[in-house]
This record gives C-alpha cells, sequence and structure tokens, in this order.
C-alpha cells in the first residue's frame, strides 16, 4: 500500500515507523524535520500501518470529528489542506488550540460531532475525508449525520470503539450492529480489527451511498 503524500517510513528504535513532518505534539521522537506517527496512540495511524487502503494520497480537505487534544489530527494537518478538528470537551479542546497555533490550516471547532448543525456553516461542503474517532454510542448515526460534509466519492475512514456502543456485548457482535447501520449511508469498502494497537476497536474505510 502506498502512503500519502507527506508520510513516510522512517526509523526509530530500529525499526520502520509511520512519520510525518510538522512541529512535535506529545513527546513523539523525531529525526530532523520528521516526527513519529505513533500508532499505538492513533487508530488512523494504526489504519495505516495495517495497510488499508485509505485513499489518503495527500493534501485532502478533512473533516476531524473526535479531535481530543491534537495527536493524530496534528499528523492529519501536517499531509492534509483544510482540517477541521471538532472536539466536544472544553479541557482538550485547549490543547488543540495550542496545536493548530502552528498549524494554518487546522481548524479547532468546540463542537459536538452528533449535532453537525452547529458547525455546519463553518465547516465547508464537499470535503475529500471524514476521520471519525468518538467515543459515543450511536457512532453510525455520527456518521451518516456528517455525510453532508463529504463529497460524493469522498471517504470515511471511522475507528469504531465496541466498548463505548455496549460494554456488555461482544466486541465482534457490536461491529456487526454498527456495520449494519451503517451500510444505510456508506458503502463499507474495507474493515480491520485494530486489537494489535487499540483494544476492541474497528478500522473502517467507506464511502458515500449515493442516490443515483
Amino acid at each position: 500500500m502506498s502512503l500519502p503524500d507527506g508520510v513516510e517510513w522512517r526509523s526509530f528504535d530500529g525499526r520502520d515507523r509511520l512519520a510525518t513532518r510538522g512541529d512535535p505534539v506529545y513527546g513523539e521522537p523525531t529525526d530532523g524535520p520528521w516526527r513519529l506517527w505513533d500508532a499505538g496512540r492513533s487508530k488512523l495511524g494504526a489504519t495505516l500501518e495495517l495497510g488499508l487502503d485509505t485513499g489518503l494520497e495527500g493534501g485532502e480537505s478533512v473533516l476531524y470529528l473526535g479531535a481530543a487534544s491534537g495527536t493524530t489530527v496534528s499528523h492529519v494537518a501536517d499531509f492534509c489542506g483544510p482540517t477541521y478538528a471538532v472536539e466536544f470537551a472544553p479541557r482538550p479542546t485547549r490543547d488543540l488550540v495550542d496545536v493548530a497555533a502552528g498549524r494554518s490550516n487546522l481548524f479547532p471547532l468546540l463542537k459536538d460531532a452528533r449535532k453537525p448543525t452547529t458547525y455546519a456553516h463553518v465547516v465547508e461542503s464537499d470535503l475529500d475525508v471524514v476521520v471519525q474517532d468518538v467515543a459515543t454510542r450511536g457512532q453510525a448515526r455520527v456518521a451518516a449525520r456528517n455525510r453532508q460534509f463529504l463529497r460524493d466519492d469522498g471517504r470515511l475512514l471511522a475507528a469504531i470503539k465496541a466498548r463505548s456502543e455496549d460494554v456488555t456485548r461482544e466486541p465482534d457482535a457490536v461491529f456487526e450492529d454498527v456495520l449494519d447501520e451503517l451500510r444505510a449511508t456508506y458503502e463499507i469498502l474495507e474493515t480491520a480489527r485494530l486489537d494489535r494497537y487499540h483494544d476492541d476497536h474497528l478500522a473502517v474505510v467507506a464511502r458515500p451511498r449515493t442516490t443515483d
């Protein structure tokens, strides 16, 4: 699988790891202008490490849902274009604002990803990618509600958290239910368990269904 422009394999501690060019954010090791993209702290990084075809080429316009304090979205902004970062909790959003200070294409939004009408006036339409990493019930509904921002041939890159949906059920059963609900709005292109890096998470690559 080819990596997006702006993402490379670099040697850290004697093994090849993903890296992007940008200011360090979370104490990650650096190699000149490159900084380690730690898959153990990033579901999207893990998705790339496992070789899924995300469709990312570099330079995309992105809506990132569940940006937290900016660990992953900082890497996304390193190699993508305009990157809108939605985070619900005030404390991590303050950290996210600091991360955005050094990245002119990163736009932090203190908003609830379940309520896209609250930020629709700010986020442009026909975006290339929606990255979703939210810890809430109804993750498929979040993806469906934010489909409005995606161009018809865009990509949804989601990390589904089984324990956020239902802590009492087996993750595989939870994943099947979420995927079934997602299929009403998206065509599922590829999935993979992320347990090598993140317990009880499923990476999903999908594209919007069209009415044609």
